[in-house]
């Protein structure tokens, strides 16, 4: 049995405690926050768990095997430093660090104490994205031109971070997921409404090796929610709609294809090149409804009882934390291009 601590029950704190608490082989076991209404929800929900006001408690405690650190981004390596230098596997909420230098000796530490570190990028259990994953992998969709994301809604404004660091590591993570490339460049653009520095509108531009292109649009100002990723191929283009109940992915059998062909003018050979239009059939595959978190907890447990490396794990944070620290750095400049 794996004995589970949680530090931090305010938003998402509460989600991580039920599945992990519902957890086959896991036994939640404690409770951490600071604030005292977040304990007593805690106190409430779960009466048998011993709850703490100091994190310490927790990190240090002989009889927890795993931390979950649910708490805001800037106190993240702090508290996962401890755990680990403490022998704590880590389950910890994105994004994984505010830095690249933080993520980086986070790794380095739980390789060398032997340590799992799981970052909570939920999206990859989701049901619609295992299906893309399964989609891609097996070359329905061919060679990938494009991934397009929107992910906007009139809130939440976070205190700490702005929309990019609060909605874009979902996409990120789901994008670094299933093109399985490395980003050569990024440029973003954004802006601050409020009188602050932090942008609560923001357009962000990837580039990867082969053509390969992506494109975000976070935003806490729009009048709707919307939450769409279009992928585009050279043989389907799928659409996936995450707030629908049914069809939440369609695929296309659309495209364009281009065939080189020799031509003759004035006597002088050039080439040129005729497009072909593609418009077949659509249909919607079938998406597991499995809750994604709980698949998720259950997935950390399993790597921790087989020693397997997680796919989200410290480096798959990492990964999204670069990206993020260039969208930064080029929202600073005005959109200029960052190399990475």
């Amino acid at each position: 049995m794996i004995n589970v601590g949680i530090v931090g029950f305010g938003y998402w704190g509460p989600n991580v405690a039920r599945n992990f608490h519902s957890t086959p082989g896991a036994r939640l076991i404690a409770i951490s926050d600071a604030d005292e209404k977040s304990l007593g929800r805690a106190r409430q929900a779960y009466p048998e768990v011993r709850l703490e006001r100091d994190c310490h408690e927790l990190l240090t405690a002989k009889d927890v095997d795993v931390i979950a650190i649910v708490t805001p981004v800037s106190s993240h390596f702090d508290i996962a430093r401890k755990a680990l230098s403490n022998g704590k596997h880590i389950f910890i909420e994105k994004p994984f660090t505010a830095s690249v230098a933080d993520a980086e000796k986070l790794i380095e530490m739980a390789e060398r104490n032997k340590l799992k570190i799981m970052v909570d990028h939920t999206f990859l259990f989701n049901g619609a994205v295992k299906k893309i994953k399964e989609l891609i992998d097996d070359g329905v969709l061919g060679d990938l031109y494009y991934f397009d994301s929107i992910r906007v809604n009139l809130g939440l404004f976070q205190k700490d971070v702005n929309v990019v660091w609060d909605l874009a590591p979902h996409d990120l993570s789901i994008m670094d997921h299933l093109l399985q490339m490395e980003p050569s460049a990024v440029m973003a653009t954004g802006v601050a409404h409020f009188g602050n520095e932090l942008e609560d509108v923001a357009y962000i531009t990837i580039y990867f090796p082969n053509n390969v292109i992506a494109h975000l649009n976070v935003n806490w100002l729009s009048p709707v929610k919307i939450r769409t990723t279009l992928i585009g191929g050279q043989k389907k283009m799928l659409v996936w709609n995450d707030l629908v109940s049914d069809e939440k992915i369609r695929v296309y059998d659309k495209g364009v294809e281009g065939v080189d062909t020799l031509c003759t003018e004035s006597k002088e050979k050039s080439y040129g090149l005729r497009l072909s239009y593609r418009s077949g059939d659509m249909w919607a595959p079938r998406v597991s409804q499995v809750e994604a978190l709980k698949d998720e907890t259950q997935y950390f447990i399993d790597c921790i009882n087989n020693n397997a490396t997680p796919k989200n794990d410290g480096h798959a944070g990492l990964r999204v934390v670069r990206m993020l620290e260039a969208i930064k750095d080029s929202l600073s400049t005005g959109g200029a291009l960052v190399r990475l």
